[in-house]
């Protein structure tokens, strides 16, 4: 017979007491998707897996600061967003101090009319584009996970990572624009035409 898990709130709750069953139940029931976040920002297994757990500290250390509202239409979907922003800036903590996105802003310097993009990517499917983000530059990467998939602001991404927001914007439309080729280009079929 199958052991019945318990629901999210009794977990929060075992979390909070510092039960160590409910840190395990915890960990191993987000550990996957937490990886996923992590290897967004990350492109190493094993820096990722450190961060990971990392992340599991702090989620544990402050998870009496999440509240999990009766009224949330999905408390499961709220929570894992809690947890996903403590991991983006894990591992954009963990960037800054390799000092490589502040480098790679550098480069840019202050434009006084940015390009702005258009907001939607509606012609890649999510599995493309995420394949694809591999290949962006570290920076780009960066704030295009952090404004198309954790949902921060450009005032939000400007704080945290200590940039202008035009430089985000730019660095944001230079990211759609590379995934559009990039995914252009993987639409190429074998006989040389496009799908």
């Amino acid at each position: 017979m199958l052991r019945k898990l318990p629901k999210l709130k009794e977990i929060i709750a075992g979390v909070a007491d510092q039960k160590n069953a409910s840190k395990e139940v915890m960990y191993k029931t987000y550990y996957g998707y937490l990886m996923a976040v992590t290897m967004r920002y990350i492109n190493n297994r094993s820096d990722s897996e450190e961060l990971v757990n990392d992340t599991f500290i702090k989620i544990f250390n402050h998870i009496t600061q999440f509240q999990l509202l009766e009224s949330a239409i999905d408390p499961e979907k709220t929570f894992r967003g809690w947890m996903a922003k403590i991991a983006s800036r894990n591992c954009i903590d963990y960037l800054r101090k390799r000092r490589t996105i502040n480098e790679e802003f550098d480069d840019i310097g202050e434009e006084k009319h940015p390009q702005i993009y258009s907001r939607a990517l509606d012609q890649l499917y999510v599995e493309d584009i995420l394949k694809l983000l591999n290949t962006l530059p570290e920076s780009q990467r960066i704030i295009f996970n952090m404004f198309e998939i954790e949902g921060f602001s450009h005032d939000e991404i400007s704080k945290t990572l200590g940039i202008p927001e035009n430089i985000c914007r730019v660095y944001l439309g230079r990211a759609k624009q590379k995934l559009r080729k990039l995914y252009n280009e993987s639409l190429i079929v074998e006989d040389g035409t496009y799908g």
